[in-house]
């Protein structure tokens, strides 16, 4: 399908929510290379929402006449990358009009190129959200290598298969129903996944950080993961709750395999038998009190007020400055 043909499906305004902490520089070259990469027909059509996450140093200059327009939401304090798109999401929500909106990165590593491909697909899919999944990454072996384990665990845990990150498109009639989906506070696209509106994903190739130096290492990966994982709490509960039960019947088989061969078998028990027996209980000990634990914190989970980003997204705004 040809862009111009594909650009018939959508209004003249499209959003572009950029999250962003102190990647000014990224940003100026991100901006820069969507309008060189894409045609008037499109770019015309883009207005850019920066989501400045409280950054400790402000922008010398921003490329201008990219787009439609360009603001900047400015926020009271640093919240994190995933809470700073539900603020940019909720605040267009709260628009009067809403249009399709696609949200990126600002490094650059979202690739300009690709947003074609994503209209396209969402053309083909009106009513669904578009994400990018990742069908090539240029990060380093260990960094891919704990990604991979990341999956891995998400989908042991909560029975969901995640393969795309934060690149998406939004339909503009899915994004009022999005920002009321309390669970993008923690996590946008385990977020997506709750909230149970329909979602498609295309493959696209990851770019390259077109500036300074990502902020993402071991420790902010194992967070994100905990993040989207904490998203689908009561399913992981669930999960984690049955492989307590698996663990204590494991210990009851083992301990009554114990029991018998020395009640009912002459063979001889040898002396770690006592202790392999005590061991068992042991685990069937600690799988109670994980389950009762697990139990109490879904319990929890479900009778405190939930964070609502439609409702809330004022309290976190100082201004919204607009560059042009």
């Amino acid at each position: 399908m040809a862009l111009d043909n594909t650009l018939t499906a959508y209004p003249d305004r499209i959003n572009i929510v950029i999250p962003l902490f102190n990647d000014w520089q990224a940003l100026g070259l991100l901006l820069e290379r969507i309008r060189d990469v894409n045609g008037a027909s499109l770019t015309d059509r883009l207005t850019f929402l920066i989501v400045d996450d409280c950054s400790s140093i402000n922008f010398d200059t921003l490329p201008t006449g990219i787009g439609q327009s360009l603001s900047v939401l400015r926020l009271f304090r640093n919240v994190g990358h995933q809470k700073a798109i539900a603020l940019g999401l909720s605040y267009l929500a709260s628009l009067p009009d809403q249009y399709p909106t696609i949200v990126m990165d600002a490094d650059g590593e979202d690739r300009p190129e690709d947003i074609p491909l994503l209209l396209q697909t969402g053309a083909a899919n009106p009513s669904r959200v578009v994400f990018a999944h990742r069908a090539k990454r240029h990060e380093s072996f260990i960094f891919r290598l704990f990604y991979e384990v990341y999956k891995s665990v998400f989908r042991l845990l909560t029975g969901k298969v995640i393969t795309f990150g934060n690149f998406s498109l939004v339909p503009a009639k899915q994004l009022r129903k999005l920002a009321y989906v309390s669970e993008i506070w923690n996590n946008y696209p385990g977020g997506v996944i709750r909230s149970r509106l329909p979602y498609t994903a295309v493959p696209l190739e990851r770019g390259r950080r077109l500036a300074g130096e990502s902020k993402m290492n071991f420790v902010s990966l194992v967070l994100h993961g905990l993040s989207a994982v904490s998203v689908l709490m009561d399913t992981t509960a669930v999960r984690l709750t049955l492989f307590c039960v698996m663990m204590v019947a494991a210990s009851v088989f083992g301990i009554g395999v114990v029991v018998s061969l020395r009640l009912f078998t002459d063979t001889a028990v040898p002396g770690w038998a006592t202790y392999l027996v005590f061991s068992f209980l042991i685990v069937i000990l600690q799988a109670f009190l994980i389950s009762l634990l697990l139990v109490f914190m879904v319990l929890s989970y479900r009778t405190q007020p939930q964070f609502i980003p439609a409702r809330q997204f004022g309290d976190f705004v100082e201004k919204v400055e607009k560059v042009y």
